[in-house]
């Protein structure tokens, strides 16, 4: 026998009790397809290249199984789902089975579960949602179709006891007793800390016409929210919180959502022509059987689950590998009006998803899908989910960066609200005024399309606090206003302070330390805190907790000629009033008519400061923050004021004040 038969011979017995000894360990699943295969759908049909027409998609390979590491559970894992879910036609209708077993993370028994029914929003007209909204959200409007629920058909414990006369609906928030997209259940048996209950139950969801991220148009659906789901379990220490409890709110208008992280295995029918895109990844082949086809994702580390389904999708699909991204399928579910935009899809996905990892930290999962709704179905558009996300509806042929930006948009949602999970109902700036943020250095890194900053900040004509629960806020304008741009410059003007290098050490590792967690904009400050080493809290007070925008105002510039040494000279007084905020050190621009320029610098720590000088020539106007640094400032007509001088000065300067002009122009044009 040869040296190498017998290495062979070695090497397959060594093989085999690896293998029995992972067997006896309880490691059996880990060797089981849910981990070990990811496949794409099947391959689209292919589409028209005319000018006025899709391109043709290039050909999907056929799937292959993709290995996966070895499971290892990123989170706590508090939530474990089991859907069968049926796509019904005519009307539109979700069937679905549901096991779902909670473990109690806390060190007190519970002795009661709260369900979020999102899909009761749509109920009637006299919802919370509805009437905030008043049928109008994110440009969006609901149509007479636009009606829709949820209904539990049966609730039982695993050993069929019913539990159903136990379930209520609650209005925590308003007392609205015609909401009902908030149920609370008492358990027949109390959970102690670290132990779980396992509740079946069975529901019925008619799909809304699409309205406000979910339903159906035409033929294309999107179920997002669509699931009985189990709220949150704060435990003590979470979000600043003293003592455990639950985290539990209606469904708002201005609110998005906040849930635990867990594992969810869904299976999904649907007519047989159907593709279906959604979170995580499938496990097998979809099997086709009575004119109906049936796939089976599954999903760990997350904390929800979404899905869309249409028989027109153009799907295509391309990997990314880079040193944070250990491998990941991105997938395009493309209307077919888009295909002729495959390409911009792509680049906008993969650009995202690699600067994000670069900067902020790994993306853990094996797939992200990219969701194009038609036209007509905007309501779906723009929304993120677990590993999938929703662009632009295809209302456009040749749209602008828009595709981009909000592809962009959505996936840094994958980190501030996927992987970070803030909680949307209460602190919804820690989303998305870190995914705008984050947003903007991607489209300024990738595309060259830097904020206009200064503009942006004018529009903030309503400040309001950014850790007040969102329904607070004084219509959905306000709430845009705050949460999404300002927001975004409350971290802009940190970075503005401590330059770009610091600020992506802050960003950096508020996600390292957070993720999978759910922080507050405590646990935020903190670690600005901790990264600079000073005290932020004045910052955070002004314009966190509180309401302020940054107001520098140029209150009065005079010059007056006096006699000096037998010569004339000009003394000039400048005075600036700090009207509210804190932005760190501004620069000051005093120009005289002689093509004198005086820089200064003002802590802006006081309520005012003076500027008195004698120069040979006149002052001609003053400037405050000519560049914008101050990115809160929002009344930036009060950072330039000509000097009151007689018209006999006037005339004397004037060749000297229209040379000034030009650079009056330049210093402040944005």
């Amino acid at each position: 026998m040869t040296p190498r038969y017998v290495k062979r011979i070695v090497f397959i017995a060594l093989l085999v009790f690896l293998l029995g000894l992972s067997l006896q360990q309880g490691f059996k699943q880990a060797w089981q397809s849910q981990y070990t295969y990811a496949f794409s759908p099947d391959a689209a049909p292919a589409a028209k290249t005319a000018a006025s027409e899709p391109a043709k998609p290039p050909a999907v390979p056929a799937p292959e199984p993709i290995s996966q590491p070895q499971p290892v559970a990123l989170s706590k894992r508090v939530t474990e789902y089991h859907i069968n879910v049926n796509l019904q036609e005519d009307p539109m209708l979700l069937t679905g089975e549901q096991d779902v077993t909670w473990t109690n993370p806390g060190k007190k028994t519970v002795s009661e579960l709260y369900f979020h029914l999102y899909p009761n929003a749509f109920e009637s007209d006299n919802t919370t949602f509805m009437k905030e909204t008043g049928g109008i959200l994110r440009e969006d409007h609901a149509t007479p179709n636009s009606y829709g629920y949820m209904k539990m058909l049966t609730l039982t414990t695993e050993q069929g006891e019913s539990l159903l006369p136990r379930l209520h609906y609650v209005q925590p928030d308003d007392g609205n007793k015609d909401d009902h997209t908030l149920a609370k259940l008492k358990l027949p048996d109390p959970v102690a800390p670290g132990k779980s209950v396992t509740l079946k139950m069975s529901f019925e969801v008619k799909l809304p016409e699409v309205f406000a991220r979910m339903g159906y148009s035409g033929d294309f659906v999107m179920a997002g929210q669509w699931f009985p789901k189990v709220a949150v379990y704060e435990t003590a220490g979470t979000r600043g919180r003293t003592s455990e409890g639950w985290n539990v709110h209606q469904y708002h208008g201005n609110s998005e959502f906040y849930s635990d992280f867990g594992i969810y295995s869904v299976r999904i029918g649907v007519p047989e022509n159907y593709k279906v895109a959604a979170t995580g990844f499938q496990t097998k082949t979809s099997e086709t059987a009575n004119g109906r086809k049936y796939y089976q994702y599954y999903a760990d580390d997350v904390h929800d689950f979404g899905w869309s389904a249409s028989p027109d999708f153009v799907y295509a699909e391309d990997s990314l590998s880079t040193p944070n991204i250990p491998g990941v399928k991105i997938k395009l579910y493309l209307d077919p009006s888009q295909a002729g935009l495959q390409d911009r899809y792509m680049h906008a996905a993969k650009s995202a998803l690699t600067k994000y990892a670069q900067w902020y930290g790994e993306y853990p999962y094996t797939t992200l899908s990219v969701v194009v709704p038609p036209a007509g179905a905007g309501g779906a558009g723009g929304m993120e989910y677990p590993t999938l996300v929703t662009g632009l509806a295809a209302d456009q042929t040749n749209p602008g960066y828009e595709l981009e930006r909000t592809v962009v948009h959505e996936i840094g949602h994958q980190y501030w609200y996927g992987m970070v999970a803030s909680n949307e109902f209460e602190e919804a700036w820690l989303d998305e005024g870190f995914t705008s943020y984050a947003e903007d250095k991607v489209m300024e890194s990738e595309y060259g399309v830097i904020p206009n900053t200064p503009l942006e900040a004018s529009y903030m004509t309503s400040p309001a606090s950014l850790t007040q629960p969102s329904w607070d806020y004084k219509g959905s304008d306000q709430y845009a206003e705050n949460v999404y741009m300002r927001g975004k410059l409350v971290l802009r003007g940190i970075e503005q302070q401590v330059g770009d290098k610091t600020m992506q050490k802050i960003m950096r590792t508020y996600f390292q330390k957070f993720k999978f967690k759910h922080p507050s904009t405590g646990d935020f400050e903190r670690v600005v805190e901790q990264v600079t080493k000073q005290n932020w809290g004045n910052y955070f007070s002004h314009y966190v907790q509180g309401s302020q925008m940054a107001d520098y105002a140029i209150a009065s510039v005079s010059t007056r000629p006096i006699a000096q040494n037998g010569k004339t000279m000009y003394e000039s007084s400048v005075l600036i009033k700090n009207n509210g905020g804190i932005g760190g050190q501004i620069p000051v621009i005093l120009q005289f008519a002689d093509g004198t320029v005086m820089p200064k610098v003002w802590t802006g720590e006081e309520s005012h400061i003076q500027y008195d000088v004698v120069q040979s020539a006149p002052l001609v106007w003053a400037a405050l923050d000519p560049q914008n640094t101050n990115v809160l400032d929002n009344k930036h007509i009060n950072n330039f004021m000509l000097a009151d001088v007689s018209d006999k000065t006037r005339t004397r300067w004037d060749l000297g004040t229209a040379k000034v002009i030009e650079g009056i122009i330049h210093l402040l044009g944005w």
